[in-house]
Parts: structure tokens; C-alpha cells; sequence
């Protein structure tokens, strides 16, 4: 049985991903079993300059999730490329370096020092305020997506996986501007805008007012929109929001997603991502799959 998968020419040992934010370098995780099990790992989100991130509070319980308003708190990329890339680079996880900015000189920056280390692939988060668009995030509207695809991908050197935010009124769009602009894959789906009221208090929960909300309730989104991705794309998705189970991995997969990525469950279960891989390969052998690729966007419509 085949467990391998591959995206943009960049090869997996299996299609389990930790997600950015969720799994800080690995190093902490590495604790509790050997991360290199997984088949990549995608880096905390990272900066030109280190970033303390938001006040508290900061993270909040919801309901099936979990909101955050971390604020891209990092040690920048200088930082991570000395310190951190070589612990990840031992792993033997393919090794995807998550970047993020507030300006498009920033973007292509970043992705221009990304590019000479040693990292596989650099995963693009578009979800950033833009500042100089007076707040408007990069990838709300396609033409913005398009754009700042366009003008990093001059200057990197690596497979690009251009990382989508929900927050919008057609995901197929975006995806379609981000494979225009030169990117070699997608990934989504990023967390929903959202908010928490205490209301003992008359207060917002997040210091910050709104966050991102991500865990089981964003699921069945996150399926509907890699689903319409898969529809119209010839680059290929990696899937994730509110992934759980072995069987939440493979629905994605059916979905068209050629991997996937695990995020708020690492944060509930240090073990989650390892305990997915295991159930996905046990599904595969109770259902006689000998390549998990072969269930790539095998939903059946009809």
C-alpha cells in the first residue's frame, strides 16, 4: 500500500501536514513522538522582523473550535533560517516554510531570503493586512490575489502554495487568480473571521475584538470550498479546517485535496496529527486502497 503523495513535484510520505501556527518549528511535539512520521510540516507563520503578536486574550473555546487573534508571533525568518530550519530539516518531514507581510515589497522580501535556505516549499499567507491598501487583506479580491502572486513569484525559487482565506464571496475565483499568477499549489481552507461576547462583562472575549475561528465547526465549509477549487483548477490543494480523524483527512482527499493539513486538532490532542496518518492507513487497508492518490477527487455526484 502506497501512502505517498506528491504536490507541485515535491514528494510526502504520507498526505498528513501540520499546520502552520498550530505546531510551532515541531520541536515541542517532537516530545511526544517523532514528528518525522508526518509527511511535512508547515513553519509558524513568519515575518521579516520578529513579532510579539496581540495582547491577551488572545485564544478562546468556542463551541466545536476555537477562535485566535495571536498576531503572527515569530522570531523572523533570519531567526528560524538559523535556529529552527535545521531542527526541521532533521525531521526528515518535508519542510514548508509559512510567509507572511503587510506590504508586497514585504511578501517578495521575505520569499527572496526563503527562496536561498533550505526549506521545500514556501506556503504564501495572503490572510495579512495590507497596509498600504488602508487594511484590505491581499487575498480578499482575485485581482489582489493575482497580483501579489504575480510579483513574488519572480523572486522565488521554491514550489509556491498560495494559502486562501474563506473570507470571501467566491473561493474559486481566488484560487483561480493564485494558479494566474504563477502559483505551483493552493491551500485551504485559512480560519473564519469571527468574534466571542462575554456577556457578563459587555465585553468582546479577544482583546483584540475578532479572530479567526477554526476547529470540527468550520469543517463542512472548508470541504464545500476545496471541493469548487478542485472543480476548476489544474494545480493541485492541500485541504484543511476542522480535520480530526483519519476519515476527515480521506473526505477531504475525496474532495480533491492531495494532502492535508492539521491545525486546532494539535492544539486539543499534542498526539492528533501522528493518530490521523494511522487512521487514514488503516482506512485505506479496510477498504483495500493500495494508493491513497487514487482517492484524489473520487467524490461520486451522481
Amino acid at each position: 500500500m502506497n501512502m505517498k503523495t506528491t504536490v507541485a513535484g515535491v514528494e510526502f510520505k504520507n498526505p498528513i501536514i501540520a499546520a502552520s501556527g498550530t505546531f510551532g518549528f515541531g520541536r515541542e511535539y517532537n516530545e511526544f513522538y517523532d514528528v518525522g512520521l508526518l509527511g511535512g510540516i508547515s513553519s509558524k507563520g513568519l515575518t521579516l522582523e520578529p513579532r510579539q503578536g496581540n495582547a491577551p486574550v488572545r485564544i478562546a473555546e468556542t463551541p466545536s473550535g476555537m477562535l485566535n487573534s495571536v498576531g503572527l508571533q515569530n522570531p523572523g525568518v533570519e531567526y528560524f533560517i538559523q535556529n529552527e530550519l535545521p531542527f526541521m530539516r532533521s525531521t526528515g518531514a518535508v519542510v514548508i516554510a509559512n510567509a507572511a507581510g503587510s506590504s508586497e515589497e514585504d511578501y517578495v522580501r521575505i520569499v527572496e531570503i526563503l527562496s536561498e535556505s533550505d526549506v521545500d516549499m514556501i506556503e504564501l499567507n495572503i490572510s495579512c493586512p495590507n497596509v498600504k491598501k488602508g487594511g484590505m487583506a491581499f487575498g480578499v479580491e482575485p485581482s489582489g490575489v493575482e497580483h501579489i502572486v504575480k510579483a513574488v513569484r519572480k523572486k522565488c525559487k521554491k514550489p509556491l502554495i498560495i494559502k486562501l482565506t474563506p473570507n470571501v464571496s467566491n473561493i474559486a475565483a481566488n484560487a483561480l487568480a493564485a494558479e494566474r499568477g504563477g502559483a505551483d499549489a493552493v491551500s485551504l481552507i485559512n480560519t473564519v473571521a469571527a468574534m466571542a461576547v462575554d456577556f457578563k462583562k459587555r465585553k468582546p472575549v479577544l482583546k483584540v475584538v475578532t479572530g479567526g475561528l477554526s476547529g470540527p465547526c468550520v469543517k463542512p465549509i472548508a470541504l464545500r470550498m476545496v471541493y469548487e477549487c478542485h472543480k476548476v483548477l489544474h494545480i493541485p490543494i492541500i485541504g484543511m479546517g476542522g480535520i480530526m480523524t483519519g476519515e476527515d483527512a480521506g473526505e477531504f482527499m475525496l474532495c480533491g485535496a492531495s494532502a492535508v493539513q492539521v491545525g486546532s486538532a494539535n492544539i486539543f490532542d499534542p498526539f492528533a496529527a501522528i493518530n490521523i496518518v494511522n487512521e487514514l492507513t488503516k482506512l485505506c487497508e479496510r477498504d483495500n486502497i493500495i494508493d491513497v492518490q487514487s482517492i484524489i477527487g473520487g467524490l461520486s455526484v451522481d
